[in-house]
């Protein structure tokens, strides 16, 4: 199967980030500050218009205050549940 930012998993990974986000009672904006990018930025990869590499995820779970290790797993979880 091709990957492509419009992937099952990368759609998941998205969700479970803004989830987060929202969760955390933060905007687009604030999260962006905190990585050093922009509110379009953030806003991009929420779409889905643009992909997280790992870096990236442990900075955006960082700036919004939750262990990285146990998002991670959260995501990994769900994704593990959809494809099986």
């Amino acid at each position: 199967m091709a990957s492509t930012i419009f992937d099952p998993g990368h759609a998941e990974l998205v969700a479970m980030l803004k989830a987060t986000r929202l969760e955390r009672g933060m905007t687009q904006a604030a999260v962006g500050e905190r990585v050093g990018k922009s509110q379009s930025f953030i806003s991009l990869i929420e779409r889905g218009q643009r992909r997280v590499d790992v870096i990236e995820f442990i900075a955006l779970g960082r700036a919004m205050g939750v262990d990285v290790e146990q998002l991670f797993s959260r995501v990994a979880s769900e994704h593990s549940r959809e494809a099986g």
